[in-house]
């Protein structure tokens, strides 16, 4: 690239297909323009268009634009083509902003931070204008600054159409190795940033409260308020320290509903809390598959103070978390040793760059509770081994005393190593993991241990230009025993893929699998029982237009129920699953986004349900403006249980969200809203002994009575970001 002059706008044109035609030149131009002064970076796309009445655009809220035409600029600000910074803009000028990581999870959104756009819709296309505060970023100043890199994206949906500079090959692995390289930035610097972020939150609420689960009880409060301060300093232009007390975790984005009915392990629910989500991916180590992460903050459920040091010097990249936690004292109940004792958190990650895309780190992670510790700790490397593969590895181990095991010191290690190629047409993916039995990780998410588990997933994809754009078959397969070297696990699978314009998919799928259920997993079991089932499915997903888009996969196939009356066994019924998704974007500022989840399970061979488990969510959002809207969202949960075959309770759930949001940008909002809960919960709440829960009982019951209103609240939010 050609070095500009201050003030002067560099002109970028010559953008090439990455998808669907690699290589070729675009249906579409686009011109951008960078300049900057001592304040910001300046952007300005010129997106042209043949047919400017096709441009999918609507008013929405923040980081709701990947079904619209989009821009996106990625910096990378450290030159190292590892992380970039990534700014994502549709027609309207409605903001979307991540952190990329390459070769680890991809562009992560949760990241936030303050800059300014524009867009408007004209008679030859689009135009955005981006501007970007070098406060806002994170690189090394001085006098001359060190090189940039960077790419620009340009997506139009309705031809399934992505166009880059420079142009980012889908033939090779990875974006930021293609990069383009910006030179010439002269006396700027994202200076000694501070920045406070106080908040208030009120509410009157009532609300069961299940800390101790074999006691709930009915809360109640006419006034809760609760305030506190987040505050930002950044160190040597590139170290960025963050500090709060009684920090703002008031979830005003509720949860993405999930079948959690008749699972065997953990169900993954993602962060949501802004304080973890900043910068998190200082904290990965580099893993493509997420099922077992050292680090899910959600573990920390009520901390009263954090602190966190993210950075990067040199080939150097750092991160280190520290948090107490009171929710650990709060879960037992008065008169315990260990009520109102709180635990503490740390975790820690530094990692080294290697050549120009290969990276080493070391990470340690930290849970002190009392007289109970858990300490994890072990390295991990990413090596680039060519254009299409990478290989990666980790290995930790754990050292844990629990004093309410039979055997309260263990020791335990984890191994996940494997190889990730991708190329134009194929990608690969090969896993092996060991995790032994004593591995734990009290801040993490591990679904199970004792495993050594290989997986692996291809597949390879013909192109065309015109009709079925892609076509091929898709296949993964994996197995899993135990150390003692029983198989407890298989899974292969197979789906031919069609693709169409207008990001239509249809993949109809086959397979096998098979759990084996041994003595330890379940309590009664004498034996190892194996179950094996066959299953079916089908894969459908499109946006036929910019008013609306679909996403459904259906599958039948056999299934292990464990959750039998107390004294019988688990055994094997046919299962019917459905997920689906329904977008409608009537016109510009209104969406609605609607979800249902079918989970049934019949017992064999008699044919009768087991359970019905149904979830219906209908979520309506209106943009009057950028910063203004409203949300409402009703959902529905009913699971209908047949106790001669279950030990599940029939349970109907009603909920609603109502809340109206003034977002000036990230830090600087309004919130008010309304909530409330309806379930058949039976008045008492649980099995009483002489007026008092019984302690070996089941917790919350059930009733067949009407609906109760167990949850209740009135509430506003309020947040005031300061960067003086």
């Amino acid at each position: 690239m050609e070095e500009p002059a201050r003030r002067d706008l560099l002109k970028i044109s010559g953008f090439v297909q990455r998808t669907p035609n690699d290589g070729q030149d675009p249906t579409q131009r686009t011109d951008v323009y960078i300049g900057y002064d001592h304040q910001n970076l300046y952007v300005v796309w010129l997106c042209f268009d043949k047919e400017p009445g096709k441009i999918r655009a609507h008013m929405s809220r923040r980081e709701n634009i990947y079904d619209d035409d989009y821009v996106e600029l990625m910096l990378d600000t450290f030159h190292d083509q590892r992380h970039s910074l990534v700014f994502d803009t549709n027609p309207f000028g409605i903001q979307a902003d991540g952190l990329y990581t390459e070769n680890g999870s991809g562009t992560d959104n949760s990241w936030d931070t303050v800059w300014n756009t524009a867009g408007r819709i004209t008679h030859d296309g689009y135009i955005v204008i981006q501007s970007i505060p070098f406060r806002s970023l994170r690189f090394r100043g001085g006098a001359t600054v060190p090189d940039w890199g960077l790419v620009l994206m340009r997506v139009i949906p309705r031809s399934d159409e992505s166009d880059f500079f420079p142009r980012v090959s889908s033939k090779l692995n990875g974006q930021l190795n293609q990069e383009a390289t910006v030179t010439g930035f002269e006396g700027i610097s994202p200076g000694r940033n501070m920045q406070f972020n106080p908040y208030f939150f009120g509410r009157s609420f009532r609300s069961i409260n299940q800390d101790v689960p074999t006691n709930p009880t009915m809360d109640a409060k006419t006034l809760d308020s609760k305030g506190g301060l987040d505050a930002k300093f950044v160190f040597k232009d590139s170290l960025v320290l963050d500090a709060t007390i009684e920090p703002d975790f008031s979830q005003i984005e509720s949860d993405q509903p999930q079948n959690t009915v008749n699972q065997r392990f953990e169900v993954f629910f993602p962060e949501k809390r802004p304080f973890f989500l900043e910068n998190s991916n200082f904290f990965e180590t580099l893993q493509p598959f997420q099922n077992n992460s050292l680090l899910f903050t959600r573990r920390i459920a009520d901390p009263q103070y954090g602190t966190r040091l993210t950075g990067k010097e040199g080939p150097w990249t750092m991160g280190l978390l520290v948090a107490d936690d009171r929710s650990a004292g709060q879960r037992v109940l008065p008169g315990d040793p260990f009520f109102g004792q709180r635990a503490y958190f740390a975790v820690g990650r530094v990692a080294h760059d290697v050549g120009k895309n290969s990276t080493i780190g070391l990470i340690y992670t930290d849970r002190e509770f009392s007289t109970d510790f858990n300490h994890v700790g072990g390295l991990d490397f990413n090596f680039k081994l060519n254009k299409n593969w990478n290989m990666f590895y980790r290995g930790v181990v754990s050292s844990t005393y629990d004093h309410t095991q039979t055997v309260p010191y263990f020791f335990g290690s984890d191994h996940d190593g494997g190889f990730v190629g991708q190329g134009e047409r194929f990608t690969l993916n090969l896993e092996y993991q060991d995790i032994s039995p004593g591995f734990f990780t009290a801040l993490g998410f591990t679904r199970r241990t004792d495993i050594r588990h290989l997986s692996g997933y291809y597949h390879f994809y013909w192109r065309r230009k015109t009709g079925m754009i892609i076509y091929g078959p898709e296949l993964f397969a994996e197995k899993t025993y135990d150390h003692s070297g029983l198989g407890v696990q298989y899974n292969v699978n197979f789906d031919w893929v069609f693709g169409f314009h207008r990001n239509t998919i249809i993949a109809p799928i086959v397979g096998i699998e098979s759990d084996t259920l041994r003595p330890v997993d379940f309590s009664g079991l004498n034996f190892n029982h194996k179950f094996t089932q066959d299953f079916v499915g089908l894969v459908f997903r499109s946006s036929p237009w910019r008013q609306f888009t679909l996403n459904m996969n259906i599958f039948r196939q056999g299934a292990v129920n464990v959750v039998v009356p107390n004294g019988q066994l688990p055994n094997e019924g046919d299962e019917t699953t459905s997920f689906a998704t329904a977008s409608i974007k009537p016109f510009g500022n209104l969406q609605i986004d609607n979800t249902y989840i079918l989970d049934r399970v019949k017992h064999n061979p008699v044919d009768h349900a087991v359970f019905n488990n149904h979830i219906i969510r209908s979520k309506w959002n209106y943009q009057f403006t950028p910063a203004l809207s409203i949300r409402f969202i009703a959902q529905y949960n009913g699971l209908l249980a047949n106790q001669q075959f279950s030990s599940l309770q029939t349970t109907k759930n009603m909920n609603f969200d109502f809340l109206v949001t003034y977002l000036v940008h990230p830090g600087t909002a309004v919130y008010a809203g309304y909530n409330s809960n309806l379930e058949n919960i039976d008045p008492g709440l649980c099995v009483r002994i002489n007026g008092t829960c019984d302690p070996n009982g089941i917790g919350l019951v059930h009733g067949p009575g009407p609906f109760l209103n167990d949850g209740r609240q009135i509430f506003v939010k309020i947040s005031y970001l300061w960067r003086p």
